[in-house]
Order: structure tokens, then sequence, then C-alpha cells
């Protein structure tokens, strides 16, 4: 099951709740493909080609909490803790929290109003240990633009600090990673935390975009440090040159880092937003993606 918007312009398919049912990415708004009808283009790809291999991402999907998962360090071993848009997990021992690792998952309760061109998706809160929290989260078409609008209510009775991205699993009409794609970013741009020399003799930058030496044949991952000056409404832009065809993101939140992972069919710009929240306290923000060819 799945279900679809289009407005004539874009066609977005989003898996049904709990088609993915793993304790990494939202369950809830999980596109698995963007089709700009104009062309035909589309872009969304599978993190791994390879049959379960990964931790099961594809196109677009969020997740909360890789780096500060919420209440974990609080619980004891087989106590519970929330991972926003999936459920709670059960901590296994004393090791720190890991994003890969398949905790047991209590789901949440979810549900959902679709229209041709929106779907807003209801995440209901459970408490424990303190923590309660309403997932509100709303995906709409205009034109030749998705929009992904957040609400995050804090039920419960202690703070929490936490952060959100989405691992856009990107390739171009299904063409590989190679010296035909180019990602911009608006400003000055450096790479940083690169997870090995790999990643920086394979990726080329100029004032305000990169580019691939080669093709890449294995895993890469850094970080992206964009300068102040930022003259585009966009956090990013990837272009597929000999088409034309491209997809940027904008957001309406202060960035609090870039990262970059990818392999050879595939790239992912990541975009973080921190959150902090008290008690009764909620917090609103959205991304926009902008799908565009000149074919």
């Amino acid at each position: 099951m799945s279900n679809t918007l289009t407005n004539g312009i874009l066609t977005v398919s989003i898996a049904d709740i709990g088609a993915y049912n793993r304790a990494r990415f939202d369950w809830t708004g999980f596109i698995t493909q963007v089709t700009l009808e104009q062309g035909q283009h589309t872009f969304c790809m599978p993190e791994s080609l390879n049959s379960g291999e990964g931790s099961g991402g594809f196109g677009l999907c969020n997740e909360f909490g890789i780096s500060r998962s919420i209440g974990y360090d609080d619980a004891v071993a087989g106590e519970w803790f929330p991972k926003p848009g999936v459920g709670l997990l059960q901590k296994e021992d004393d090791r720190p929290y890991f994003f890969a690792h398949e905790y047991a998952i209590n789901p949440f309760i979810s549900s959902f109003e679709v229209s041709p061109q929106s779907i807003t998706y209801t995440v209901q809160p459970m408490e424990v240990q303190g923590y309660s929290l309403l997932l509100n989260k709303t995906l709409s078409l205009h034109e030749d633009k998705l929009t992904i609008a957040y609400e995050l209510h804090n039920k419960g009775s202690k703070p929490f600090q936490t952060e959100e991205y989405v691992h856009n699993f990107i390739g171009i009409d299904g063409v590989q990673m190679g010296k035909d794609y180019e990602l911009r970013l608006p400003g000055a741009l450096s790479i940083t935390d690169a997870e090995s020399s790999y990643t920086t003799e394979l990726l080329q930058l100029s004032e305000e975009s990169l580019s691939f030496r080669a093709e890449p044949d294995k895993p890469f991952y850094c970080k992206l440090e964009v300068g102040e000056q930022r003259t585009a409404d966009f956090n990013w832009e990837l272009l597929y040159k000999p088409s034309g065809t491209g997809v940027r993101e904008s957001g309406d939140f202060p960035v609090s880092k870039i990262a970059l992972w990818g392999e050879r069919h595939v790239i992912s710009p990541e975009v973080f937003v921190n959150i902090s929240l008290l008690p009764r306290q909620s917090k609103r923000w959205s991304r926009t993606y902008q799908f565009f060819t000149t074919s």
C-alpha cells in the first residue's frame, strides 16, 4: 500500500505507515519516488542496491536524533526511550546510542488524512520516563515544489534536545554519480570531518560547488561548511548537467550543519535543524524541495 500526491507537475509516491518498520527513519511521510512529469524525470534511489544491506533508507526519508537521542542516557538496560516518528525503542545495555542499531520497537500510533495534493500525519504521544511527544507532519505540493512541514510538541514533564534531517537518497533518472553531477551550495564551501582521504580525493571544490573527480567505487562521507555570504534562497542544489535536471532544498530554519553521504548510485546532502523544547513547548519548521529541468 502507498499514497500518491499529484498536481500534474509532480507525482510523489509515499510508503504506507509501517511499510518501513525499522528503528532508524521516521515511518511517516516516507517518500519513495518523486517524478517530474515534464520529461518523466525521477529522483529517488534506495540506500543500497543490495537486498538486506544498510538501514532500509529510500528516497526522501527523515530521521530524528541521529546523534542526540531523547531519553537514552536516562534509561537503564531494558527500559524504553522515544524516537520521534518511530516509537519507543528499548535500550539493551550501557553502550552509547547508535543510530543504525536494530533496537526493539513499540510503534507509535499514527494516522493520516490525504487529499490529491497533500497528506497530514499525526503521531500520538506515548509517555515514558517523563518524555511524551506529539508529531504532526504535512506533505504538500505547489507547482514544482514539495513542502514538508513539521510540528513537534513536548507533552511530557522533561525538556529535551535533539535534531532532525532528511537523508536525501538521490540519483537523477537513475544515473550513477560522476563528472556529470554538480552540487551547488550558496557561499564559500569547504570540506570538514571527511571520513577518509578517499572522500577528499574524490570530491572537487570550486567557490560554491562540489563535483566528482571520478565515479565513486565505494561510500564517501564528510561535512560541508558554507561561508556566511549566502546569495541564494536554497541550502543546496543538485544538477545533472547533460539534461539540466535538478533539485534544490530550502528551509525556514537556521541550519545547524550540512553533511554529505553517497556512493556510486546515490548522493545525499543532509541539512540539520536543532530542536530544543521545554515542557509544553512546540517547534514548527519546514523544508521545500523544488524539482526542475531544462530538457
